[in-house]
């Protein structure tokens, strides 16, 4: 595997977390956020969708309060690594995960996209990124979420290690010819 290393300043090689929240912050209203616990600081991100490949889904548990909270991390490989963190049982996972289990071909990009519902809940809506259109579902309250994210986890472990070598080679391939273009 020959691909090239940028030499400089970097950041490290570490996931950025995105969290969903319907929320304010100076007047400016988001869906996403990154959270800086080292100053205690929620970091508003205004863009409302994140368009990249599905590398995996895990389950983490989280304490909050006292009580183990159950995660959903949803693994993207853009122009870095993506993590979307969000309760297991909340509106966004149950969509997403509704939404991706529609959508059959994980070798191509997706655009995951928060969209705001009434008060603090946040839906996802997915789109297939090459042509744009959105991947619908039927709501169903009482789905087999356990069953789904199974079934997406063994879609994804299909695609092989090669393919996502590639993916990561063409998005290290744009992101330098996006640089060397600025």
């Amino acid at each position: 595997m020959n691909s090239e290393v940028k030499l400089g300043l970097c950041n490290p090689p570490e996931p950025i977390y995105l969290y969903v929240k319907n929320g304010e912050l100076s007047g400016e209203s988001f869906l996403w956020y990154q959270y800086n616990i080292n100053n205690n600081q929620t970091i508003p991100v205004q863009q409302r969708g994140l368009t990249g490949y599905l590398k995996s889904l895990k389950l983490t548990s989280k304490e909050f309060k006292g009580k183990d909270n159950l995660k959903l991390d949803i693994v993207i490989y853009a122009d870095e690594v993506y993590v979307i963190r969000t309760g297991i049982e909340t509106n966004f996972a149950k969509t997403f995960l509704l939404a991706a289990s529609q959508f059959y071909d994980f070798s191509k990009p997706l655009i995951i996209a928060a969209t705001p519902g009434e008060e603090n809940v946040v839906f996802c809506r997915l789109y297939d990124a090459t042509t744009k259109s959105r991947i619908r579902c039927e709501w169903d309250r009482n789905a087999d979420w356990a069953g789904i994210i199974s079934n997406i986890q063994s879609r994804l472990a299909e695609i092989s290690e090669g393919n996502f070598s590639t993916i990561q080679n063409s998005i290290v391939s744009n992101h330098q010819q996006n640089a060397i273009s600025r």
